[in-house]
């Protein structure tokens, strides 16, 4: 029995080395995650998600300020129907894919700094933590 108890405090240190729990990005509202691929390709514009309380997403898309509901725990991605605000600006043209993406999206994965959310068709979205 004695040999086990060491092999217990190594694996419990092991976990305790490993970082945030990825489950717990839906639980941090200081963390802003910054688009920088969606489908393969640099996202040409700035766009920003985050997880400002249980339940909820926000952020910035290329020009508005958005809002949501997020109706399904990590690593599920359901959103419920996402609204903004409405200002025109030059980067108008990238915000529909981008809010229609977040949309669409139905996993999320954290590796490291990094956030995938992605579907079944072939939705890619990669963002990266910001500080």
């Amino acid at each position: 029995m004695k040999p086990i108890l060491p092999l217990i405090l190594l694996l419990a240190s092991l976990a305790a080395c490993r970082g945030d729990d990825p489950a717990r990005v839906y639980d941090n509202p200081d963390q802003i995650w910054t688009l920088k691929s969606m489908g393969g390709a640099a996202f040409p514009v700035t766009a920003t998600l985050t997880f400002p309380k249980s339940g909820e997403i926000a952020g910035q898309a290329p020009c508005n300020r958005y809002f949501g509901a997020l109706n399904a725990p990590y690593p599920s991605f359901e959103t419920g129907p996402i609204g903004s605000t409405r200002m025109a600006c030059p980067d108008m043209d990238a915000e529909p894919a981008f809010l229609l993406a977040l949309e669409a999206a139905t996993t999320a994965q954290v590796d490291g700094d990094t956030l995938t959310l992605s579907n079944s068709d072939g939705l890619e979205m990669v963002f990266t933590a910001t500080d």
